[in-house]
């Protein structure tokens, strides 16, 4: 498996194989990679002649500098875990902060038609920002045909389109539904931190948001909501941050359900010190 750590070599690399006609599709993560990062690849593989994926844990998108630190960085890991995949249509770019950066680690600012101030963004202080630099230096570094994204992560999926949308980047961005535990969880990079007890609490997010959905088929986004927080507060290992319903386009939250509409659950949760992240199609 070819491995790169400098942008300008793979830049090279990647130009001759696009001249010899081959399209070339990208995953960029931040590494600990799981079953959720390889159904990206898979996804990729089956549309593309080859796979870059990315290796990078970004300074810019913390707003907690202890989050960062705590971040596991696992490469010899994760690249064998892609080598299970292919060993040959899968390249790795594992650039150093220097790589990207140069010398000032600064995130650009972006405006996203107001997708960045909610949820995560009301959330996370300048996390969009972050986001929105990398992904747009990554895409101009690897210059893919198509890029893919978990749905997990929704609300950076559609920030994401509205990038390329923005800025007029020649390539396909490609989104993938959520990959889960066979007990529900939502595949995260984050999940190995979690203690046995909280392992065991967490797939009451994803048993919560599939009861919501069906409330939401004769209730009102109010009441669904306030149902999800009396559930919560019965969990002392889990402490909710938020539950939104929200207008799959917009963003914003639901104050009255048109059938012309399609909406989305969003939910942020702690368990213990690890923040948990999830979502659901409710029509």
């Amino acid at each position: 498996m070819k491995k790169f750590l400098n942008k300008t070599e793979l830049s090279h690399h990647l130009d001759a194989v696009k001249a010899k006609g081959n399209s070339i599709g990208f995953v960029p993560t931040m590494g600990a990679l799981h079953n959720g990062h390889l159904s990206l690849v898979e996804k990729g593989l089956s549309e593309n002649d080859l796979i870059v994926v990315s290796i990078f844990v970004n300074p810019t998108q913390f707003d907690n500098q202890e989050d960062l630190v705590k971040y596991p960085r696992t490469l010899d890991a994760d690249i064998s875990l892609l080598q299970t995949v292919s060993d040959t249509s899968i390249i790795v770019y594992a650039p150093t902060v220097k790589d990207i950066y140069g010398k000032h680690i600064k995130s650009q600012s972006f405006t996203f038609d107001g997708l960045e101030h909610e949820m995560e963004g009301a959330f996370r202080d300048g996390h969009f920002d972050g986001v929105g630099t990398i992904v747009k230096r990554l895409l101009e570094i690897v210059k893919p045909d198509f890029a893919y994204f978990g749905e997990k992560d929704f609300q950076q999926l559609q920030i994401i389109k509205k990038l390329v949308e923005l800025h007029h980047l020649p390539v396909k961005i490609v989104g993938c539904a959520i990959h889960r535990a066979e007990d529900g969880l939502a595949m995260s990079s984050r999940n190995t931190r979690l203690t046995e007890a909280h392992r065991h609490s967490a797939p009451f997010i994803y048993k919560t948001l599939k009861s919501a959905k069906v409330k939401f088929g004769t209730k009102s986004a109010k009441y669904v909501t306030e149902w999800v927080e009396k559930q919560f507060k019965k969990q002392p290992l889990l402490e909710l941050e938020y539950f939104i319903i929200a207008d799959t386009q917009t963003l914003k939250p639901v104050k009255r359900k048109s059938t012309k509409k399609t909406y989305r659950a969003f939910i942020a949760v702690y368990a213990g010190d690890i923040r948990l992240i999830d979502n659901i199609a409710l029509n």
